[in-house]
């Protein structure tokens, strides 16, 4: 968290800029493919996720974001005219509260503080994608984004964590993968 908020802004950008085209260029990604992929927190310096969704939508890809009613996390399908609000905890949602029902993404990419070469995550700790994880299809290649590699194991792994497929940064995509494409 402390590297990330000694980020300026206009560098925060430019990583998100090469996360995405890493994403891109990696997972060459096509018309009508699903995308679940959340909506930044401005104030945590996430990743820009807003270019990625552009550019889904420009590919005309069905774009899922979540949205969380009830302390459920569900996806509902987003377009360049859907209106979003602010959650009380600063992440921007859509209004409706329609949730689509789809279980099969071909990509979730999922937003996180740290992941470490094994996959392991750490999200801020509500548990909201662990148990989205287990709602979706198992195909669903889960896929984390952060402007910094890993360097340090995550040990206090608990039972109910869910592990990413892939992580994205500036600089590479590493694979965690160990079903079959």
């Amino acid at each position: 968290m402390q590297k990330r908020k000694a980020l300026s802004v206009d560098e925060a950008f430019l990583l998100s800029e090469k996360i995405l085209k890493n994403f891109l260029d990696y997972f060459k990604p096509e018309t009508g493919q699903k995308v679940h992929i959340f909506l930044p927190i401005k104030k945590f310096k996430e990743i820009d996720t807003k270019i990625f969704i552009e550019a889904f939508l420009d590919k005309n890809m069905h774009v899922f974001v979540p949205k969380v009613v009830a302390g459920n996390l569900f996806s509902v399908e987003i377009n360049s005219e859907t209106a979003f609000e602010t959650s009380e905890w600063g992440i921007p949602e859509p209004v409706s509260n329609e949730d689509s029902g789809e279980q099969h993404f071909d990509y979730v990419i999922t937003p996180l503080l740290y992941c470490d070469g094994r996959g392991n995550r750490i999200g801020y700790g509500k548990g909201f994608y662990d148990a989205f994880f287990q709602s979706i299809s198992e195909t669903s290649r889960k896929i984390g984004v952060n402007y910094f590699n890993p360097d340090e194991r995550i040990d206090d792994v608990w039972e109910n964590d869910i592990p990413l497929d892939y992580l994205v940064t500036p600089t590479e995509v590493l694979s965690f993968f160990t079903g079959s494409e």
